[in-house]
């Protein structure tokens, strides 16, 4: 898995929520499709085979019939080993029409496949919000956290493959109080998700109560769910797929329905429906209309999820949320083809009135969003073709057309065009795109991969685009380019090492020095990043990893670099496994900051930024006491050598040193 995630997330960006996209990728694992069943769709969604792979599989299955064993998949052309390996995580052969004779009550009661895990983490170091208040001149005392410095975190599931699965999961983030107070909507843990969902009842596809999440078409409507946009896989990643609808676990407060959908099967049509109402954290301003009546509004929606200070606590559930929708989605019988409708109308409890900037003149504004699309997806022998357009309510239109390709057995290729209007309004899409959200873009994706032989593997791919309005910290229409170049060799299977190499230029605000007196002046920013890695497992028992990574970065005549290095030690001994990783970093800013993915307990991700100087090292352990109990503990601490106090704010620690420990459990339901 470790290997998986690295690949897909090959180079990392702040502004990217990767817990949200870890906690897709589990929801992948977790609710493996069959291969005995699945099309196109279903298998373009792992994000790991290839337009040829896929017409392979299909063609072996078509004259083969349903796969008898996993094993077979070695029999298939064009499927070698390390796909195999990539796939299987994400893969089952298991039915449950044999299940299905026995009530559902008795199928959850009985079923083997649950479990409860219970997480602590903390940070040893004192933050400045944990200690006690100071007077200001004013007389007043300074803000606060009012709760303890624990990281809480507690999850409960039961499920059965395609059948169905109930669970919860509830949080208690740092500096928060664990408390029951009802009228600020915190029940012991601040956030509590849960949900129920059924598959394959009679004609009903999925039926989902509680926290859901949808995925149809390439993103513009719906687009929750698992999906990566560029890296190091440069082919697959460009494409979404429609896997509907799936159960929300996460501890994220944000980008989810409360509420229930429910998707009807009839022939090669399949219907979707959705409703939901959730609350939503929110500051909340008054101001007297024309009449000097009092009128509130929402100047900003929160999406930290955190309620530490007493205005942090002021602002959590402020807001509701209402969205009513829904998807038509059409198979054709071959299942090349397919064809949806998206639409969804969102209503806030309030008008939403963000602080006007020059930036932000097109943003959303006012009470009520609505949203429509329409999308196709089509199989043309090793050829796919998609796309999605999308109309809101301001009028503003959002585009994605795409194509992937074998070309040939050894070389694959991807294209991609999208455009977003500035005043193109989605509030769940999260389709392919330069920014963080599909608005105010146009831009084409070229990606290819040559895999001459086995052991070699080169992937690059170029993205142009272009922004024509302004955006933060860029107050001029801007434009840039990016491109990423990956060879990969692995001369046996207990070696792999990499090579990458990327160049992003796009346009930034200069500093206030380079001005010469005319303000917001844009220049062009360039990053460059270099990434060397190699992995070897010397026997079954131990296993190294090195990795060396540097870049640069220049914005009009300042020009600054850092780099990491990063050795990592991994031993299997049974029942026990330990992993550990030694790391020096040095970085003259935070343009220049390293992201390095580490290991951490199960079903918790961790990629911290490196930046500064100094040292970061880690060790974890896992130890499976018995069939139902396994215990991990993981301890990492930053030893910083440019500073006497780390972060700023509430935040800041007086020191050098940042520890931090997580523990947890989890217990097996086994019958």
């Amino acid at each position: 898995m470790e290997a998986y995630i690295e690949e897909l997330f090959a180079i990392q960006e702040e502004e990217i929520n990767y817990e949200d996209l870890y906690e897709g990728l589990l929801q992948m694992q977790l609710n493996p499709i069959s291969l005995n069943r699945a099309g196109n769709e279903e298998l373009q969604s792992l994000f790991v085979l290839t337009p040829l792979q896929i017409t392979s599989f299909l063609t072996y299955r078509a004259a083969f019939g349903p796969l008898l064993s996993l094993y077979e998949l070695q029999a298939i052309p064009h499927w070698d080993l390390e796909t195999i390996q990539r796939v299987l995580p994400f893969v089952t052969l298991a039915e449950n029409t044999h299940l299905r004779q026995q009530p559902l009550f008795q199928r959850i009661i009985s079923e083997r496949d649950a479990y409860l895990i219970l997480r602590h983490r903390r940070v040893w170091e004192t933050r400045r919000g944990f200690l006690p208040a100071d007077t200001l001149a004013s007389g007043s005392l300074s803000t606060r956290y009012q709760g303890d410095p624990n990281d809480l975190y507690a999850r409960f599931r039961i499920q059965h493959v395609r059948d169905f699965s109930v669970g919860f999961t509830m949080d208690k983030d740092p500096g928060e109080t664990f408390t029951w107070d009802p009228a600020t909507q915190r029940y012991g843990f601040n956030f509590i998700s849960y949900h129920a969902t059924l598959y394959d009842k009679g004609p009903w596809k999925t039926i989902s109560l509680g926290d859901y999440q949808l995925q149809f078409g390439q993103g513009l409507v719906f687009g929750a769910g698992f999906s990566v946009g560029k890296g190091a896989e440069t082919i697959t990643t460009v494409r979404r797929s429609s896997v509907g609808i799936r159960p929300y676990t996460s501890v994220l407060e944000f980008g989810f329905f409360r509420g229930g959908a429910a998707t009807y099967r009839k022939g090669g049509w399949e219907f979707t429906a959705m409703y939901s109402n959730a609350p939503r954290d929110a500051r909340i301003q008054v101001e007297n209309d024309t009449m000097e009546r009092p009128e509130a509004y929402i100047s900003s929606l929160l999406r930290s999820g955190l309620h530490r200070t007493p205005s942090e606590i002021e602002a959590k559930a402020q807001a509701r949320e209402q969205n009513l929708g829904g998807n038509i989605h059409f198979n054709s019988p071959n299942k090349n083809f397919q064809w949806g409708s998206n639409a969804l109308h969102t209503q806030f409890s309030q008008p939403f009135q963000p602080n006007p900037r020059v930036y932000n003149a097109f943003e959303f504004t006012g009470s009520t969003n609505h949203i429509y699309s329409t999308y196709f997806s089509y199989n043309l022998h090793n050829y796919f073709f998609f796309g999605e357009s999308a109309r809101s309510k301001s009028g503003g239109h959002g585009t994605v057309l795409g194509l992937m390709s074998s070309l040939h057995p050894k070389v694959d290729f991807s294209m991609l065009w999208r455009q977003f209007d500035r005043n193109f309004h989605t509030l769940y899409g999260n389709a392919f795109s330069e920014g963080t959200r599909p608005i105010n873009e146009t831009g084409l994706y070229l990606g290819l991969r040559y895999k001459p032989n086995r052991k070699f593997t080169w992937s690059i791919y170029h993205d142009q685009f272009r922004f024509p309005w302004l955006r933060f910290r860029v107050y001029q229409p801007s434009h840039g380019t990016e491109w990423l170049s990956r060879i990969a060799y692995s001369p046996s299977k207990n070696t792999f090492l990499f090579l990458q190499a990327r160049n992003e230029s796009k346009g930034r605000n200069l500093p206030n020095l380079a001005q010469n007196g005319v303000s917001h002046l844009v220049g062009t920013g360039r990053r460059r990043n270099l990434v060397f890695s190699l992995e070897h497992k010397l026997n079954n028992t131990w296993q190294i990893k090195s990795r060396v990574q540097a870049s640069d970065f220049l914005l009009g005549t300042q020009y600054s670099k850092g780099f990491a290095l990063a050795q990592d030690l991994n031993a299997d001994l049974g029942k026990i496994r330990l992993s550990g990783r030694m790391a020096l970093f040095d970085t003259e800013d935070f343009e220049n900051r390293q992201y390095i993915y580490e290991k951490n307990v199960l079903w918790a991700f961790s990629l911290p930024n490196y930046y500064g100087q100094g040292l970061r090292y880690y060790l974890l352990g896992q130890w499976r006491i018995n069939q139902q109990l396994t215990f991990w503990g993981r301890w990492a601490r930053t030893s910083f050598t440019d500073r006497r106090q780390i972060g700023t704010g509430l935040q800041q620690i007086e020191g050098s040193f940042l520890s931090e420990t997580t523990m947890q459990l989890r217990y097996q339901f086994n019958r």
